[in-house]
């Protein structure tokens, strides 16, 4: 058999497996096995495993001082009293400080058992502002006089000026922006204080369906969204469509436009006895056709009927959970800040229905729950805010005789736009900073901190001395005036930009040391005839203008 030579033989395929491996012996036909020694395989020399090198204990960064409790719970107070008072004044923020905010809190939802009588007395200086409805109708004031409402809008900056339930008179205002009527007008010229007397005040921190209900039979809200001229055949949409947009669920709840019209149908026949003045429910001008709105319905029914059926609508509505968040939100706008977040107003809303729309236990949560304290967000001071805070923080008290001094504060908030309930549409005053921000509204608040801080204006009132601004002994320093002021007008310290540009006003350092006598006493202008320009200009602070 010939011999096979010269071919060279392929090499053997290898997978990565065996790389490395001894290839075994080949066998060719014809040709000799030769056998190949193994190749041996270095051993791998190790990698050498380096030494770990221990983490360095992190330095602790020094932290400051412990907040001081007492510091903390006083700023706490004062955001409670910014927010549920017409402004804090020094004796308050000392008492709710003593009592604890829980404790005043529950005591201001207790109004009745406040002794106001002091602030009632002033307010009975104001007699057409005490008038029922009946009186005026029946010839107590001229027919279509203003003067009970004028006296009305007087007696509400009296009580939010100086009355001790302060939180009622902040959510009557609430409620009076929600329920709004407008004052002064033609149409509730006889009946609007009695409306402030015998819906809003009774029923601010009760349920809100009981003050839901009120508010829909009273004359005042009869005439002012025109269901007083409201009847079957010619019905009259205005208060049927604000009753669902305004006061109870909002346009959030998907309501359609027959709904709305359904809803005015059902409410005809609530209107105004023209012989009396009062409101009534007239059978004859009900539309007795079915009904459905919002998951409540009615079929048809006798106009007999018509008046329970109302009143079951209206206590639908108030229940509705759309009705719990509008009536929360708006609340929140007022305690918490422009834009309560989402999650709270779900959450207090849930309170106000397991509590039967009861406001108060809302009004309780809005103040001392922790979300709603995070949540809080500064909110600027409205005109009527700007004044009487600024009545409060002085100690302006009220004319010893006579009601001068009240009817002119009133004159002038009116002039800033913002004098009680007047206001022409029915939405009621906006409660966001934007509204009101603006450089003539800021020239306004400064020339009235000018007119109150050096007593010129209005006439009437008592107004503080020097010795019932600063305290005894007298600061011996700039900045330690500017300070003492700060402390007795805002019940806090001026942030270090607004001290300095305080104390700038002066043209002094602030360790410059006050003008004494030859005695040491302190008799230097600034304390002196100089002092109520000082003050205004605390007063004009960022800090004054927020509460």
């Amino acid at each position: 058999m010939p011999l096979l030579t010269g071919r060279r033989l392929p090499a053997p395929r290898t997978s990565a497996a065996a790389a490395g491996a001894v290839a075994p012996p080949v066998c060719v036909p014809g040709e000799p096995v030769v056998l190949v020694p193994p190749v041996p395989v270095p051993t791998p020399v190790p990698t050498p495993v380096p030494t770990p090198v221990p983490t360095p204990t992190p330095t602790p960064t020094p932290s400051g001082p412990a907040p001081d409790p007492v510091a903390v719970e006083r700023a706490a107070v004062l955001h409670l009293l910014r927010r549920a008072t017409f402004g804090p004044t020094p004796g308050l923020v000392d008492e709710v400080a003593r009592t604890g905010r829980a404790a005043w809190v529950d005591a201001q939802l207790a109004p009745s058992l406040l002794d106001d009588d002091a602030v009632e007395t002033y307010v009975r200086r104001l007699p057409d502002a005490l008038r029922s409805a009946d009186d005026c109708w029946t010839g107590a004031i001229p027919k279509y006089s203003w003067n009970s409402m004028f006296d009305q809008g007087r007696a509400t900056l009296a009580r939010q000026a100086w009355s001790r339930r302060q939180l009622l008179e902040v959510v009557v205002d609430v409620m009076a922006d929600h329920l709004h009527v407008a004052s002064p007008s033609d149409d509730v010229w006889y009946c609007r204080a009695d409306y402030d007397a015998t819906v809003l005040r009774p029923h601010a921190l009760g349920r809100f369906e009981d003050l839901l209900l009120a508010a829909a039979q009273h004359p005042a809200m009869l005439w002012y969204l025109d269901n007083a001229r409201s009847s079957k055949g010619k019905v009259n949409e205005n208060y049927g469509r604000e009753l669902l947009e305004l006061h109870t669920v909002g346009v959030e709840a998907g309501y359609t436009e027959t709904e709305v019209k359904a809803c005015a149908r059902l409410m005809t026949g609530l209107t105004v006895d023209r012989r009396t003045g009062r409101g009534t429910y007239d059978p004859k001008q009900h539309d007795t056709g079915a009904v459905s709105v919002l998951g409540w319905s009615c079929p048809a029914h006798t106009a007999e009927e018509g008046r329970e059926l109302q009143l079951s609508f209206l206590r639908h509505l108030a229940s509705h959970p759309a009705t719990a968040r509008r009536v929360v939100t708006k609340l929140a706008r007022r305690l918490v800040g422009d834009t309560p977040p989402a999650a709270l107003v779900e959450r207090v809303a849930g309170v106000y229905l397991a509590r039967g729309t009861a406001l108060g236990p809302v009004v309780r949560e809005l103040l001392l729950a922790p979300d709603a304290l995070a949540a809080a967000t500064p909110k600027v001071k409205r005109p009527r805010e700007d004044a009487l805070s600024t009545v409060r923080a002085l100690g302006v008290a009220p004319d010893p005789s006579g009601t001068k001094g009240v009817e002119a504060l009133y004159w002038n908030i009116r002039g800033r736009g913002h004098a009680p309930a007047d206001w022409a549409p029915p939405n009621g005053f906006p409660d966001v900073g934007a509204a009101w921000q603006s450089a003539s509204a800021t020239l306004a608040s400064w020339d009235q901190h000018l007119e109150l801080a050096h007593g010129w204006w209005p006439k009437g009132p008592v107004y503080p001395t020097a010795d019932q601004l600063l305290p005894t002994p007298r600061p011996a320093t700039y900045g330690a005036l500017v300070d003492a002021l700060a402390l007795r007008l805002l019940s806090a310290p001026l942030p270090a930009a607004q001290r300095a540009a305080v104390v700038a006003f002066t043209g002094r350092e602030a360790s410059a040391a006050l003008r004494t006598d030859k005695t040491g006493a302190v008799v230097d202008e600034w304390v002196g005839w100089r002092l109520g320009s000082l003050v205004c200009c605390v007063l004009d602070s960022p800090s004054f203008a927020t509460r």
